[in-house]
């Protein structure tokens, strides 16, 4: 199998009660992420930047909600959430990584918010 293949996603559903989405890729792996988690680590220049050191801490999305997946060709989608934020393409590539990830990046999520909060 080759490492486009493994970042394939096979299924994606969402998940609105428990705000998640569940992704499934190719080679059997699959992730439950958190609507908020989406949202704050969006892949978009409104969140990332558009260089290192750059990025935006967004807070206060613990009840976001995603009311519209659109594709984006055969690579990503364009995840809409109720807060009007549209901008990221979510790779699929992105969407492993984040999956992978996930209790570094939430960690670190929290450790920023925390400090932020002194």
């Amino acid at each position: 199998m080759t490492t486009s293949q493994q970042f394939q996603a096979v299924e994606i559903k969402v998940r609105t009660r428990s705000r998640v989405l569940e992704v499934a890729f190719e080679d059997g792996a699959r992730f439950q992420l958190p609507f908020e988690y989406l949202r704050v680590h969006s892949p978009s220049a409104e969140v990332k930047g558009h260089g290192p050191g750059q990025e935006v801490l967004v807070t206060g999305k613990q009840n976001v909600g995603i009311h519209g997946i659109e594709p984006v060709g055969q690579y990503a989608v364009k995840l809409v959430f109720d807060d009007g934020h549209d901008s990221g393409l979510y790779s699929w590539k992105y969407l492993r990584e984040l999956g992978d990830s996930y209790q570094q990046n939430w960690a670190r999520y929290q450790a920023r918010v925390q400090a932020a909060q002194q």
